[in-house]
């Protein structure tokens, strides 16, 4: 039997369009899976860490990270979560509009599960979530709750 569950995705991403966009391809998708979103990479470890004002939140499955975030850059983000016991075996796909050759071999340095450049267009916006999230829902296999002591 082939049982579909839902997941916990942490989005970080600062431009409100962006967002947007994220938010409704889930939504054109059907797509079960809870989207949290945060808008800087402060923000984004204290989600994952739990701390400050995201104490209750639960611990993400899989982290969709931009990496032109103010205050702490989407890069500094990945080698934190990679460096952290707790939190490196979250996987975590670069979701960005850079597609600099070092962008991209940085980000697999530090670890990154997945690199994607966002498309501009829509339709293209929706396949892409869409494929991330039948990957990561129906093809991988990801940490339970028991092994994320939640």
């Amino acid at each position: 039997m082939n049982e579909l569950r839902w997941i916990d995705v942490l989005l970080v991403e600062d431009d409100p369009g962006d967002v947007l966009l994220t938010q409704e391809a889930f939504e054109h998708n059907k797509v079960r899976n809870k989207l949290h979103v945060v808008n800087d990479g402060e923000q984004a470890l204290a989600f994952l860490r739990r701390e400050g004002n995201y104490t209750d939140v639960p611990r993400p499955d899989l982290v969709l990270l931009d990496l032109n975030l103010p205050r702490k850059d989407g890069r500094e983000v990945l080698e934190e979560i990679k460096d952290d016991p707790e939190l490196r075996s979250i996987p975590v796909v670069v979701l960005t509009t850079s597609e600099a050759e070092e962008d991209i071999l940085r980000s697999y340095r530090l670890h990154a599960n997945a690199y994607v450049s966002k498309p501009v267009d829509f339709e293209q916006f929706i396949r892409v979530v869409r494929q991330i999230d039948d990957f990561f829902v129906t093809v991988v296999k990801l940490p339970g709750n028991s092994y994320r002591g939640t």
